[in-house]
């Protein structure tokens, strides 16, 4: 079993960035796959980035060039810096990780992109 827990979340104009952190209870090494979803009112759940356990990274079409994903091993932390942020980012970002098949889930932290 695995607790995963965000951070980083706010307000920010468009064009700006933030960066969002997922803090894994255990060993990121002992994950298959970490990630981040993102959720807006209305719409599905859709897949922002995913990291394997070797640090391999894709990216949705609509992110690529602006969000990067990376990791910190000896924190177990996973972070998402999102830069040139758009009206359209806006929605709720989870961490996910899947292990053994299982997936697990974080709260969610609002990402909200508006002047």
């Amino acid at each position: 079993q695995v607790q995963l827990v965000e951070s980083g979340g706010g307000l920010v104009q468009p064009g700006g960035s933030l960066r969002l952190s997922c803090a894994a209870s255990r060993s990121v090494f002992d994950i298959n796959v970490m990630g981040w979803y993102r959720q807006a009112p209305g719409k599905e759940r859709e897949l922002v980035a995913p990291i394997t356990s070797v640090g391999g990274t894709n990216y949705a079409d609509s992110v690529k060039g602006r969000f990067t994903m990376s990791r910190d091993n000896a924190k177990n932390t996973v972070y998402l810096q999102m830069n040139s942020l758009k009206p359209e980012d806006t929605a709720v970002y989870y961490c996910h990780a899947m292990m053994y098949g299982i997936n697990y889930w974080g709260q969610g932290t609002q990402v909200t992109v508006s002047s």
